[in-house]
């Protein structure tokens, strides 16, 4: 009898502290969607267009996290301008802006292209920006900065300590 107590006892052994589950965003979020698309329309003409493998809904801070996020942005005409890639991003409701995070990339229909870790689009001002370093190239020509903005266009940029190579006469601040 004495034998089975001790057999009891040690079978019972403690390994240590076990840990705790892991909270995820699909634990925690409102709704999980696979294959997301949405678009964003200002008074009836498409603005831009969100694509996701996956979105993850919070209703309270009616935001959305956003995974292998691709968006179209469109014209004023309602034609496609430029297409924005990224590893995650998150879409706000209220106001329909976004960020976007992890080898973002912008190019443009004309192929301009926009490389970052880091960009915001500001949908009231249809604004993209970034308080990063990035790389902007056009052809030949090919523009490093530490802050950038301007319209998913290209058209109207605006940079901080801008540095490159203009071939064809990409004027930088201050020059005509």
């Amino acid at each position: 009898m004495m034998a089975a107590v001790l057999a009891g006892l040690l079978g019972c052994s403690s390994s240590g502290a076990r840990p705790t589950s892991t909270v995820t965003a699909a634990d925690t979020a409102d709704q999980v969607i696979e294959g997301f698309s949405h678009y964003v329309t200002a008074e009836g003409i498409r603005r831009t267009r969100i694509d996701a493998d996956t979105a993850y809904f919070y209703e309270p801070s009616q935001l959305a996290t956003l995974r292998h996020l691709r968006v179209t942005f469109y014209d004023p005409k309602g034609a496609e301008s430029s297409h924005l890639t990224a590893e995650n991003g998150s879409y706000r409701w209220q106001d329909g802006a976004m960020d976007a995070a992890g080898n973002v990339v912008v190019t443009t229909t004309d192929g301009k292209r926009l490389r970052s870790e880091v960009l915001k689009f500001d949908n009231k001002k249809n604004e993209i920006s970034t308080d990063t370093l990035f790389r902007f190239d056009r052809g030949d020509e090919h523009l490093v900065g530490t802050s950038f903005r301007s319209d998913p266009d290209f058209k109207n940029i605006v940079t901080d300590r801008p540095r490159g190579v203009a071939g064809k006469g990409m004027l930088l601040p201050g020059q005509q």
